[in-house]
């Protein structure tokens, strides 16, 4: 049983002490992934990678809350799904009318900066992975490790217990279900 496993271990049975000693193994992993998650954000979200992380390692390691943790693979499963509603809760708050609504800023020094990629409305990949989800839960949870926990598509096959054939071709398909539901309808989608 690896260190991470042991603590998670730790952890389930109450142990206080754990959650202290499993931050500093996963921190890096964790950051990671979740400056992946946020470079893929509208580029005037405010939340930053390093806030992502803590509130969801507060809400996997909650010693109040005993947590089941199979593996190492189920934790950051857990973790990709925390990050996912950290995100879908943030987008929903800037969202409100409290907040201004669907009103966006307005910059007086205008810049024209290319960007790759297209930002990401995590709303509308919410709703569609939930509408997936419904029909399709195994191929939905590879993809929350796959996008979310940025897992590396042999990682994923392994958490799933399918071959990695498998895993890459519900990979394509739950790609191209989730982009036509979340493309304007005026766009095709990409690859």
């Amino acid at each position: 049983m690896g260190d991470v496993t042991q603590i998670l271990s730790n952890i389930q049975s109450g142990d206080q002490g754990a959650a202290d000693q499993l931050l500093p193994l996963i921190y890096e992993e964790l950051r990671r992934l979740a400056a992946a998650k946020m470079a893929q954000e509208s580029p005037d979200h405010t939340l930053q990678p390093t806030a992502l992380v803590h509130d969801a390692y507060v809400r996997l390691v909650d010693v109040e809350k005993a947590q089941q943790w199979d593996s190492r693979g189920h934790f950051f499963a857990a973790a990709a799904e925390a990050m996912r509603r950290i995100l879908v809760e943030n987008a929903r708050r800037k969202k409100s009318l409290k907040r201004g609504g669907g009103r966006g800023r307005v910059q007086f020094d205008h810049v024209n900066i290319a960007a790759d990629e297209p930002t990401l409305d995590v709303l509308a990949l919410d709703e569609a992975l939930a509408e997936f989800e419904a029909s399709e839960p195994q191929i939905a949870t590879l993809v929350k490790l796959r996008f979310f926990a940025g897992l590396t598509m042999d990682e994923v096959a392994a958490a799933q217990g399918v071959s990695a054939a498998t895993a890459k071709s519900q990979w394509v398909y739950a790609r191209a279900w989730l982009l036509g539901r979340i493309s304007p309808p005026d766009e095709s989608p990409k690859n």
